[in-house]
């Protein structure tokens, strides 16, 4: 690899008249805040946790950008789940905005999160396209939060995937009833409304506002603006 402070040299000597070292340097500052992953993973980036998880059917392009922002294009998907986030999660109030062009289409926004002792998997959904993800589970009640109603859920997994490997599951749903891209997110009010339905959490793992995709085409760019 060429050291920046050679490549700058390189340039003013040769008095290049495409770009001046400054500029180079920004370039590359760019690129460098920016992370390309076509496969799956986990880890951090800009102060975020990321995770890409996919089945491996279709393509999926997952970038981490500045700060709390990443973007996703997927074509012919069996099933992929990627996003920003904390690890651990827990009681945050999220705020996020966003684009979401796949609103015909089977997939969905969540904020999502995995405890374990006992292994859950959790969802908070904000928007959902042409399918509603809590079809066939049980319905155990409604919690008000920011400025509207989601419908609480819970179903079984049985041997799917989990961040402990193959295993058995309870996912617990929280789905607005309203759909909407962009907003807060106070976790706090659906893991008490989860409690109060005898859904109970676990030791909190990580937490990703998450983009999802099921036997589709689509893209999103979201961004996390807190905490």
């Amino acid at each position: 690899m060429v050291a920046f402070s050679s490549l700058f040299l390189a340039l003013a000597a040769a008095g290049s008249a495409l770009a001046s070292p400054l500029e180079l340097y920004k370039d590359l500052k760019q690129m460098e805040a920016r992370s390309t992953l076509t496969s799956p993973g986990t880890g951090t980036h800009n102060g975020f946790f990321y995770s890409f998880w996919t089945d491996g059917k279709g393509s999926v392009n997952y970038n981490n950008e500045d700060g709390g922002k990443y973007s996703v294009t997927w074509s012919n998907v069996g099933n992929f789940v990627a996003g920003k986030g904390w690890k651990p999660g827990g009681a945050k109030v999220v705020q996020y905005t966003g684009t979401w062009n796949a609103a015909n289409v089977n997939s969905y926004v969540s904020l999502y999160g995995w405890t374990t002792n006992p292994l859950i998997e959790y969802y908070i959904v904000e928007s959902y396209g042409s399918y509603n993800p809590s079809s066939g589970t049980s319905k155990k009640g409604t919690v008000q939060s920011d400025g509207g109603t989601y419908d609480i859920y819970q179903t079984t997994r049985t041997n799917q995937p989990s961040i402990l490997g193959t295993s058995t599951f309870q996912q617990f749903w929280s789905v607005r009833t309203v759909k909407r891209i962009g907003g807060t997110i106070t976790t706090q009010n659906h893991f008490d409304a989860w409690s109060k339905a005898g859904q109970k959490l676990g030791s909190h793992d990580y937490m990703i506002l998450a983009t999802e995709g099921y036997g589709s085409s689509g893209s999103a760019s979201m961004t996390l603006q807190g905490p």
